[in-house]
């Protein structure tokens, strides 16, 4: 099978910046929306090597040019229906805090420079969920994106992508 990879050109530095710039990608029937800043490389999914006695939603490794990186199902991560990997179905490679991963997802819609406003905190409920890799809710005309934070979620202990500090 042969992968399709765009590379995507690093956007002017945050500072720089007085908007927030994102890839809208989609989970299902849900959109969401990862930092610009975050995104190696996009690619089509395939060619991973499962790993024995790994959570549901970590789908095995893949070897990017040399480096095994973690492919993690996102819609088997946040429960967003079933997975079914199609000739559609894309790996974000994201790279965070030295870290690189590749997130599965269904399809990547397109690159958004959303206005500080228009990112809402996320809204606290009575239900119990981890909304800790949740920055916020971005509203864009008639779209709503939940904002991802990518470091946390690969920081997370049920991910199990970085190490454990020593206390």
């Amino acid at each position: 099978m042969q992968n399709n990879v765009t590379t995507l050109s690093q956007p002017a530095p945050a500072a720089a910046r007085s908007a927030c710039e994102v890839l809208a990608i989609t989970l299902g029937a849900e959109e969401y929306a990862i930092d610009i800043l975050a995104v190696r490389e996009i690619r089509s999914y395939g060619g991973v090597t499962p790993i024995a006695g790994a959570p549901p939603h970590i789908k095995g490794v893949i070897n990017l040019r040399g480096a095994i990186v973690p492919v993690v199902d996102l819609r088997l991560k946040f429960g967003v229906g079933a997975a079914e990997y199609t000739p559609f179905t894309l790996t974000v490679i994201v790279e965070v805090n030295g870290r690189t991963a590749g997130l599965v997802v269904d399809a990547v819609s397109d690159v958004l420079s959303l206005p500080a406003e228009a990112v809402l905190p996320a809204p606290e409920v009575a239900a119990v969920f981890d909304k800790s890799s949740i920055l916020g809710l971005a509203a864009l005309d008639a779209r709503m994106l939940v904002m991802l934070d990518v470091a946390q979620l690969l920081a997370s202990p049920e991910m199990g992508l970085v190490e454990r500090q020593a206390a």
